[in-house]
């Protein structure tokens, strides 16, 4: 058997391991959030549209901000509130999207998206998490801001966990899109695609949104056989991840290959082959001779691909 590669230490998964407590129970009572709106630890995370607005720091910029002073940048177009940290309550602070454009004019001010923030390490890592949860809801509220039902403007209650119809009575709840994320294995070998939106040299696993009334074991097979013409056995499931562009929860997995020959699907991928360990490893660790390279520590990508790298996946 070759030696276990010496990839370094195993780095943090991006958006996820929150640390709020999400105190569901407190979101009903109106004069309770109020309270908490108010207090003097709350804290809040400006967002506006896909921008997140920080205070420059050093060495790290800081993402929260108090309300007085969220309220001091512009007017909100929704709040909500998120949780608690040590009893200190933490509230997403929604601004339009125009708003968080012009305030990059401000020195004090780093104005930029969430996946700019977490590829380059701009803010702590346990800001992630919450961040990615208020821009995830903030999002929804902005897309529904009508009951799809019957066309009536809805109503945000529950501090932000719901829109109401006061016309057709129905409630509507914030949703999260299931998406597989998979690396198919042959022996020392993994199969990795490109997709248009990539960076030039980057390679990664198949990914695809799970349908009405699948398992993400038959929607592994589906895509996969979909985008690359792979035939998958056995499935192992290995971690999940939150990915707030703008709301989907990545189900991470391995799978093992029953056939060979890749038929490449245009529409979905730029391309796809298989790639011996030796070379994902030069990849991952950004040694590869030709520039080749695997997605960065905040994608729940490279934490499927080292897990293979490092003899983590087997198949029972």
């Amino acid at each position: 058997m070759p030696p276990r590669p010496d990839l370094g230490p195993k780095p943090r998964l991006g958006y996820a391991e929150n640390r709020l407590e999400r105190a569901a129970e407190r979101r009903r009572d109106g004069v309770a959030l109020d309270a908490l709106l108010s207090g003097a630890q709350a804290g809040a995370y400006v967002i506006g549209g896909d921008l997140i607005v920080t205070k420059k720091g050093a060495p790290l910029n800081n993402p929260l901000f108090t309300l007085a002073e969220a309220r001091a940048l512009s007017d909100a177009t929704d709040t909500v509130f998120l949780g608690h940290l040590d009893e200190a309550s933490r509230f997403g602070f929604g601004i339009a999207p125009a708003a968080a454009e012009a305030l990059k004019t401000r020195d004090d001010l780093l104005v930029t998206d969430l996946r700019s923030i977490a590829v380059q390490g701009l803010v702590d890592a346990d800001h992630l998490p919450p961040i990615a949860e208020a821009k995830a809801v903030l999002h929804w509220h902005a897309k529904h801001r009508f009951c799809p039902n019957c066309g009536t403007p809805t109503q945000s209650v529950d501090g932000g966990w719901r829109r109401d119809c006061d016309n057709c009575k129905t409630q509507h709840f914030p949703r999260t899109d299931p998406v597989v994320i998979m690396l198919v294995i042959d022996g020392d070998n993994c199969l990795l695609g490109r997709s248009p939106r990539f960076a030039a040299t980057m390679w990664s696993c198949l990914a695809g949104f799970i349908e009405p009334g699948e398992s993400f074991e038959d929607a592994v097979h589906r895509e996969t056989r979909e985008e690359a013409g792979i035939v998958c056995g056995r499935v192992q499931y290995f971690a999940s991840q939150p990915w707030p562009f703008p709301s989907s929860l990545m189900i991470g997995c391995h799978a093992e290959a029953l056939s060979r020959d890749i038929v490449v699907d245009r529409e979905e991928l730029e391309d796809a082959r298989w790639f011996n360990k030796d070379e994902v490893v030069t990849m991952l660790m950004r040694k590869h001779p030709d520039g080749l390279t695997t997605p960065p520590p905040v994608a729940i990508a490279h934490h499927i691909i080292r897990a293979w790298l490092e003899d983590d996946v087997r198949f029972g």
